[in-house]
């Protein structure tokens, strides 16, 4: 899978996605990256940390979050995104929902857009990306958290998502698939959903675990969102395991050193014969 100018080995791997909040107000880390210098500053780290593409976003989605305006949303991210793309030789994704701001950030550098909506929010974004010829992580997500079977609904809410990108002519290889963990989800949905992600791949995609931080962690271990670092890596192993091939984290050298290690043992696992 080609992201920028970077190919991805998304059948034998799992690369890092690191998460850039340019927000007030992110449940985990907001404030803190909303200069461009410190953005800056942050994303060089992560470089150096490991990651292998930086995501880029300017509207929280924490729980019970307040959607802001498309020129608001692109005012805080383009100098950002502008910015790593001329300094770091990385891909960049962007993570809106709204077509307008995908379209802006795509002209600024951005190499791939990840919608939690899944193309489902604003019916313009898959066109946008089809044009533009990037690539797309669609994300799970739905406006109630009401399952007649939860798994094959995700699956089949993915599957919906998939046909509008289709439709809209974005290449089978250019599209990763999410289960959006903490979306329209329970507490017991979220930990199925990283149980089973294997299953995904029975839709075709390469798949994206997104767990940094969030709240199907802190409620398991009862921590705050300073401390949730262990409960991340767990499920990074788990999204190796499983045949992830991305993971977004905020913490990229731990989740990193965790990937290499389960890659390691599953590397010498096959070589065993098991």
């Amino acid at each position: 899978m080609r992201i920028g100018n970077r190919e991805f080995d998304v059948q034998n791997r799992t690369y890092i996605m690191g998460i850039l909040n340019v927000t007030p107000d992110s449940f985990s880390d907001g404030g803190r990256y909303e200069k461009t210098d410190a953005a800056l500053f942050h994303a060089e780290q992560m470089i150096k940390d490991g990651a292998d593409l930086i995501d880029i976003g300017g509207e929280s989605t924490r729980p019970g979050y307040t959607m802001v305006l498309a020129r608001e949303e692109a005012e805080r991210i383009l100098p950002v995104i502008r910015a790593v793309k001329e300094r770091f030789d990385i891909p960049v994704s962007v993570d809106t929902c709204k077509a307008s701001v995908a379209k802006s950030a795509v002209r600024e550098g951005a190499d791939l857009v990840n919608d939690i909506w899944g193309l489902k929010y604003d019916q313009k974004m898959a066109g946008i990306i089809a044009k533009a010829d990037v690539a797309c992580c669609l994300m799970h997500n739905r406006n109630n958290a009401q399952y007649v079977n939860f798994f094959e609904d995700l699956k089949a809410d993915l599957g919906e998502s998939v046909k509008l990108a289709k439709r809209a002519g974005i290449d089978d290889d250019k599209i990763i698939l999410d289960p959006g963990v903490g979306f329209a989800k329970s507490y017991e949905q979220n930990l199925e959903a990283i149980r089973r992600l294997s299953e995904l791949s029975s839709l075709g995609f390469p798949v994206l675990l997104g767990t940094s931080r969030k709240s199907v962690i802190g409620l398991t271990l009862d921590l705050p969102v300073s401390e949730r670092v262990e409960g991340t890596i767990a499920t990074t192993v788990m999204a190796v395991e499983r045949g992830c091939a991305f993971v977004r984290v905020h913490d990229v050298k731990e989740n990193i050193r965790a990937v290499r290690m389960t890659e390691q043992i599953l590397k010498e696992r096959q070589s065993d014969g098991f």
